[in-house]
């Protein structure tokens, strides 16, 4: 799949948050962001950054259904992932190298398909909290990468969508400086932030399709 127009990129963002909201999802979804091009008005986006904040399944969840019920030979379902949407969704259950059940890239399998342009952040904090500790930790070890862009407007909190968010997505009225000045309105000196703009961006120019990370803050 090519690039999305500004209109197609705001279209695809509403599908995946009514989506979140009406469909049970591997694991409670408390915030969608989107943040990168599609923030910034661009027309059109070269890739969809989406950003899910969810909550973390603490002494298994609250499915009907019993681990041991599912054939899957998974480990973690019930325990990282919801029991019920696994029994329902096989096909979209994904695992981490430990062979445990991923939520992360359980989400994005239900969410995105492989051939979009979309890349999803996944973690148990929110947005704003995550830029924080993502930026501290890469200017500590110099993993420019590891940056999250934080260039990011709310969209749905809790069931609740903003209608003012998503106006401005669609008419591109988000106003918001270039990475690098972001980077150092977080505390960046000027030239290590139009560095890891620079390799933030090379980064992001080198994936294709849909990609997902998740972390645990």
């Amino acid at each position: 799949m090519t690039d999305l127009s500004r209109e197609e990129a705001v279209a695809r963002v509403e599908d995946l948050v009514a989506r979140v909201d009406e469909e049970p999802m591997p694991v409670p979804v408390r915030e969608i962001w989107v943040f990168g091009d599609a923030a910034l008005g661009l027309d059109p986006v070269e890739r969809l950054d989406i950003y899910l904040t969810k909550d973390i399944l603490v002494g298994g969840d609250d499915s009907d259904t019993e681990p041991d019920e599912l054939t899957l030979g998974v480990d973690g379902i019930g325990e990282t992932v919801r029991a019920d949407w696994a029994a329902e969704h096989t096909e979209h259950v994904r695992t981490n190298a430990n062979g445990y059940a991923a939520p992360e890239k359980c989400l994005a399998a239900h969410l995105v398909d492989d051939d979009e342009p979309v890349h999803l952040e996944v973690c148990n904090a929110s947005f704003d909290d995550n830029v924080t500790q993502r930026l501290e930790g890469a200017l500590a070890t110099g993993d420019y990468e590891n940056i999250l862009d934080p260039r990011g407007a709310c969209l749905w909190v809790d069931g609740q969508r903003s209608e003012e968010a998503f106006r401005k997505l669609r008419d591109g009225d988000f106003v918001l400086p270039t990475l690098s000045g972001a980077l150092e309105m977080l505390g960046a000196e000027p030239d290590v932030a139009e560095e890891a703009a620079d390799a933030l961006r090379a980064y992001r120019e080198r994936q294709e399709g849909a990609t997902v990370r998740g972390d645990v803050v």
